[in-house]
């Protein structure tokens, strides 16, 4: 599904990578916004693949590696078509339930182990900590990755939900690619003292969560098996709320005769070209829509006026709930 124009690529920090300035987020084709089709996931990699897209996130812990095995078979024969994004740490048990993290060296070259032989591939393009372990230096961490790259089985170093100073201390022992956060219209915590430092390392971003889950496009928890249901923006009260903010994002994007969801995509497009957009599309329909973003060109006074209708102090509820939110070392300052 190309594009009218040539996509302007950017490029991934400082590392000479160049990339399409969406990425695909994976995440969501392993069941964690509800059942997904496995087809049409497999289709909707080849179809962003076909569109120019070349960085697929994912996480060895999404579907407790069915993420990586799907991703695996739709490579199969495209390889050359895609950087892999993989990040690790996260522990699960037999019934889905979070077991904490662990970056121990040991542990970073066991999960790589398992995730090159699930992806099928002989090496991953960027790996990445999915958290920070409270037991563990970030630079163990980043050490052993830094040993997977002399031994050809990693190219670069991603980090993920971090804080400036943590990514200071990363970037000293080795270059660090990009951060992966969640960067949204209303979520812009990042701004205050994280991305001040990324700019002054030339580290990229990786942009998750730019519709907020699906929040800003509209979207609704699925009846089973979607842990949106569990996070404070889709509940109670806080939904009422969020639902107002919606309807003037919904407003905004008609004036301009585009969908909610292109128009928070080309705001964060349009925040820095430091910022590579992660994309969760699940079907080609939406992937579709999701690239249409890379038609709208945003100017300052639009881009004042968005922030200005929509302003994330109005945002009812954290992104995670609390226990969550006490784990992620980019929201301690």
């Amino acid at each position: 599904m190309p594009t009218e124009n040539p996509i302007e690529t950017r490029e991934l920090g400082s590392t000479g990578l160049e990339v399409f300035p969406l990425a695909l987020g994976c995440m969501g084709m392993s069941g964690m916004y509800g059942a997904a089709d496995e087809n049409e996931s497999i289709a909707t990699i080849h179809a962003a693949l076909d569109a120019g897209v070349t960085l697929l996130d994912t996480g060895d812990f999404y579907g407790a590696g069915h993420n990586e095995m799907l991703i695996g078979r739709a490579l199969r024969d495209r390889r050359d078509k895609a950087l892999l994004s993989v990040k690790f740490g996260a522990l699960r048990s037999p019934d889905g339930a979070w077991g904490g993290v662990d970056t121990r060296p040991v542990a970073v070259k066991n999960f790589a182990a398992y995730s090159l032989k699930r992806l099928g591939v002989d090496y991953i393009d960027i790996y990445r900590p999915s958290r920070l372990d409270p037991n563990v230096p970030i630079e163990d961490t980043v050490g052993a990755i830094v040993d997977l790259i002399r031994a050809g089985y990693v190219r670069y170093i991603g980090l993920s939900e971090m804080g400036a100073a943590t990514v200071r201390r990363a970037h000293a022992v080795h270059k660090i690619s990009d951060l992966q956060i969640e960067y949204s219209l209303v979520s812009r915590n990042p701004e205050t003292g994280i991305f001040p430092a990324l700019e002054e390392l030339s580290v990229g971003v990786t942009a998750y969560g730019v519709l907020s889950r699906g929040l800003l496009s509209g979207s609704k928890p699925a009846a089973q098996g979607d842990f949106r249901a569990h996070l404070p923006r889709f509940s109670g009260e806080n939904i009422s709320q969020n639902e107002k903010l919606i309807d003037r994002l919904n407003q905004l994007a008609a004036e301009r005769g585009l969908k909610a969801a292109q128009l928070a995509i080309a705001w964060v497009l349009a925040k820095g070209r430091r910022i590579i957009p992660v994309i969760g599309a699940r079907t080609r329909v939406q992937l579709s829509e999701s690239l249409g973003a890379l038609r709208v060109k945003l100017t300052e006074s639009e881009l004042a006026h968005i922030e200005e209708s929509i302003p994330a102090s109005a945002i009812a509820g954290t992104r995670y709930d609390e226990r969550q939110m006490r784990m992620l070392d980019s929201e301690q300052g």
